[in-house]
């Protein structure tokens, strides 16, 4: 795979200073990649150990992680997430070189214009399945979130959830500030800035998600790798253009969701229900 077709042509930064820090970040990001995408390969040999599996399919067999986050739960146990404070660096500290660029992509970020500030809101809900994964399903060419795939519903549902899950290691300990708190200005969705407040910034669990999601959609539709990796990256680049998380956050969210998405691959669970959401896809009825 050519790494390179992987970093997206809309991502700005305007220092050398930036640009060295992002290749830095994105270098790390891309080696998990590899590792990930290189684990997805390696995992199709278990398809005959866990052919008699059968992942459910139902919110109610599954179980939700609270009732007020509408995520069922992933696949992985608690203790075998990847531990995002072993995996990170600390997130930049003022006065740093990473800290201005930080501070010049969210210059960037609030300078862009209104068609890509009303992506990056739309980004931000992540208050039902549908939404989440309807910027997705124009580019993979069929519905994820009718009902007629529970296999591959579910697959993508539970990967999220853990992608999400494994950013909070790191993000309760650094509780670093969030750019729109230390502005003094406003996020794209300000009926979300309560909670922001009050959750730390480093990594960002919204680009964990779009990631994650990404990911496993390549592993479903190779044939639309570039175009589902980069709705992916735009997916965790809407959260500098809100102004809810730092540059290097989203970075760090990535790497956060490439090591998810390796340790999936030896979950017996996500093999057996990604078998058989290829099965469902291999048979689906395009858009």
């Amino acid at each position: 795979m050519n790494l390179q077709r992987v970093l997206p042509t809309t991502f700005i930064y305007t220092s050398a200073a930036e640009g060295n820090g992002f290749m830095l970040a994105m270098k790390r990001s891309a080696t998990l990649l590899s590792i990930a995408l290189l684990a997805g390969c390696a995992s199709t040999t278990h398809t005959t150990s866990t052919a008699a599996i059968q992942p459910p399919v139902t919110l109610e067999a599954v179980g939700m992680l609270s009732p007020t986050i509408p995520f069922p739960k992933g696949f992985l146990d608690p203790k075998v997430l990847p531990d995002s404070l072993a995996l990170l660096p600390p997130p930049p500290v003022e006065g740093s070189a990473a800290k201005a660029a930080d501070q010049e992509a969210f210059n960037a970020g609030m300078a862009v214009n209104d068609e890509r500030k009303a992506l990056a809101a739309s980004d931000a809900d992540l208050s039902s399945w549908a939404h989440i994964v309807s910027s997705f399903e124009h580019i993979v060419g069929t519905s994820l979130s009718d009902g007629s795939k529970p296999n591959t519903e579910m697959l993508l549902r539970r990967a999220i959830a853990d992608g999400a899950l494994s950013t909070y290691a790191a993000k309760n300990h650094y509780q670093r500030v969030r750019p729109f708190v230390q502005n003094k200005t406003s996020t794209c969705r300000p009926e979300d800035e309560s909670a922001l407040r009050k959750d730390g910034s480093y990594p960002s669990g919204h680009t964990a998600i779009g990631w994650t999601l990404a990911l496993v959609l390549t592993d479903l539709f190779p044939d639309r790798e570039n175009a589902i990796l980069q709705r992916g990256y735009d997916f965790g680049q809407s959260r500098v253009v809100c102004g809810a998380h730092w540059m290097s956050d989203t970075v760090s969210g990535r790497t956060v969701a490439s090591a998810t998405y390796a340790r999936l691959q030896a979950d017996p669970n996500f093999i057996a229900q990604r078998d058989l959401a290829r099965k469902e896809l291999a048979t689906a009825k395009p858009n």
